[in-house]
């Protein structure tokens, strides 16, 4: 069942250079189109500044876009009013990067896990304890905790709280924007077995963000492939990394240290990839963005822009394909 889906968003800023610098287009999001289907892991991965987190801003209505849409369970996003836009706040709930700053250190985590259900009038009273207990219970932290400030939480256990006030709501669809990255990572393996025990036990589907390969694939069920706002590959998470296709895809997997979440022996590579930036519009600016890097170009890279098609059960943007 397609639970979300992305028609073409696009996502610009204006940006000008100095004080009286000329304005130039800063292209975001360019075209992104994406499904995620119900009680599934879809994952985007991408280098810093590809447009994963603008991407998931779009999704959560917390940011509008330029152009295109989203939809949920069929409904425009940007369209809801009322009850079906609270009802689309129930439903999709969102799980931050960092856990230090997502939560208000002046709030005791009763507070902060008890503001959705009194927000949605969900619960009250002496239900509403028994209610965070569960919730803290669900993420393996204790009843007690309720009565604690964050200071008194590590890394990990904050961001337990991050997902258990995700789960407030009994949402269908959990953004998660690099949820491990600020954790060490002996933390990472427990939270990601959380989030997949989770998934499993609430039928829950994810739009997992990440620029960690390793915990993509093992945790995702389809990826797509991010370079300079666009979407430049897409496939099954396991066809992907046995067999990537677009070379910038290559190039990611090439560079990443090759390293087990389970026990064994860990590898790791020596290559390194270089930060890329969001597209600049520039007047006469033609083909392929990924061609100043890419290694297996051709003439028509540099004069025709690739466009994102069907290759067998996957799509790629490239013209090697």
């Amino acid at each position: 069942m397609e639970l979300l889906k992305t028609e073409n968003l696009k996502k610009h800023y204006e940006i000008k250079e100095g004080i009286l610098g000329k304005s130039h287009t800063l292209r975001a999001l360019d075209g992104v189109s994406i499904t995620v289907e119900k009680n599934r892991v879809f994952a985007i991965v991408g280098e810093s500044g590809s447009g994963k987190s603008t991407l998931a801003r779009v999704v959560l209505r917390l940011t509008k876009p330029t152009g295109g849409r989203v939809f949920f369970k069929g409904k425009e996003v940007f369209s809801l009013k009322g009850e079906d836009l609270k009802a689309f706040r129930r439903a999709v709930q969102v799980v931050f990067q960092d856990p230090f700053a997502s939560l208000n250190p002046r709030m005791s985590i009763f507070s902060t896990l008890s503001e959705p259900f009194k927000v949605h009038g969900l619960s009250s009273g002496r239900r509403l304890r028994d209610d965070v207990a569960q919730l803290l219970e669900s993420v393996g932290l204790k009843a007690e905790h309720m009565d604690r400030y964050p200071h008194q939480f590590s890394g990990g256990q904050r961001q337990r709280i991050c997902i258990a006030r995700a789960l407030a709501l009994s949402p269908e669809l959990i953004v998660a924007d690099e949820p491990l990255s600020s954790l060490d990572v002996s933390i990472q393996a427990q939270i990601l077995n959380l989030l997949t025990e989770l998934k499993e036990k609430r039928e829950l589907s994810y739009l997992f963000i990440s620029h960690d390969l390793n915990v993509v694939h093992y945790f995702a069920d389809r990826v797509a492939v991010m370079y300079a706002g666009k979407v430049v590959e897409e496939a099954g998470a396991e066809e992907l990394f046995q067999r990537p296709l677009h070379p910038y895809t290559e190039l990611l997997l090439d560079a990443v240290p090759k390293m087990r979440l389970s026990a064994g022996t860990q590898q790791r590579g020596h290559k390194r990839v270089t930060e890329s930036v969001y597209p600049e519009d520039k007047p006469g600016s033609k083909g392929c963005s990924f061609l100043p890097r890419c290694p297996k170009q051709k003439g028509i890279c540099a004069t025709e822009e690739p466009l994102l098609k069907e290759h067998g059960d996957r799509k790629v943007a490239c013209h090697l394909y």
